[in-house]
């Protein structure tokens, strides 16, 4: 979740596009977070977006180790937001025991 906050390490310069949260949708999180106790569902919008797509949790310490390890790619998030949940549900289809 990643990650709807246009912030990127040194070693990556690309930048989510403000808004688009295909990430905090698309996959899956196995940890509780705030509000969402058993985790989140792969194809379910997290709890922490706010009507603009923004995560509520960026740069809290609740915030899920996963999300805070994804990175943004040109490859993950595409050029839309279709494009992305598209990338997103196919990693997360070859991520799944």
């Amino acid at each position: 979740m990643l990650f709807s906050r246009s912030e990127s390490p040194e070693t990556n310069k690309f930048k989510c596009r403000p808004g688009c949260g295909a990430c905090c949708i698309a996959i899956s999180i196995s940890s509780p977070i705030p509000g969402m106790k058993e985790g989140k569902p792969a194809g379910i919008r997290c709890v922490n977006l706010d009507i603009n797509n923004m995560c509520l949790l960026f740069g809290k310490k609740e915030r899920p180790k996963v999300c805070v390890s994804l990175r943004p790619t040109k490859e993950m998030c595409g050029d839309s937001f279709p494009e992305a949940v598209k990338y997103l549900e196919k990693i997360e289809k070859e991520t799944t025991p």
